[in-house]
This record gives C-alpha cells, sequence and structure tokens, in this order.
C-alpha cells in the first residue's frame, strides 16, 4: 500500500468539543500517525500520516467532527511528514 501524508486545517466550532481527543481515537482506528492541535485562531490544524485508505477516511471524518462539533471549513493539502511519526499525538 501506498503511504500518505496530509496537513489539515478545520474551522468553525471545533474547539472546546472534544475535537482532537475523537480525532486521535478515529487516527488510531484507523492506523494513522502525526499529531492535532488547537490554533490560537480558533482553528484545529493536524498532521496525518499512514496508509492512504486509512488517511483519506480520517480526512472525510474532519468534515464533520464530533458530534458536537460545526465543522464550517476544511482545508486539506499534501503533507511532507511521510514516516516521521510512530503514533498519533494531541498536542497541548
Amino acid at each position: 500500500m501506498t503511504e500518505k501524508s496530509l496537513h489539515v486545517l478545520v474551522s468553525g466550532r471545533v474547539q472546546g468539543v472534544f475535537f482532537r481527543q475523537a480525532m486521535k481515537a478515529q487516527a488510531i482506528q484507523n492506523s494513522v500517525r502525526g499529531w492535532v492541535r488547537n490554533l490560537e485562531d480558533g482553528r484545529v490544524e493536524a498532521v496525518l500520516e499512514g496508509e492512504a485508505d486509512g488517511v483519506d477516511i480520517l480526512a472525510e471524518w474532519c468534515r464533520r467532527g464530533p458530534a458536537n462539533a460545526i465543522v464550517q471549513d476544511v482545508e486539506i493539502r499534501p503533507g511532507t511528514e511521510t514516516g516521521r511519526f510512530s503514533g498519533f499525538d494531541v498536542l497541548y
């Protein structure tokens, strides 16, 4: 299978709704490595890497997020991080 890396920015009501923790659970379920963090401007930023199918599933999940999130926009760009991560971290 092919490795893939994406850089994701999610905007809307995505902080204070357990977005990062839910994303970590989804990442583990889909064998995706990388990290997720809150930005000062209210967005959530993530770097995803792993098998292309798992990364794509997690990127699509970002379009809806957890139950209490209201996702307004998702920016997805190719990443350059492939091979750097061994797990998925929530950064604070």
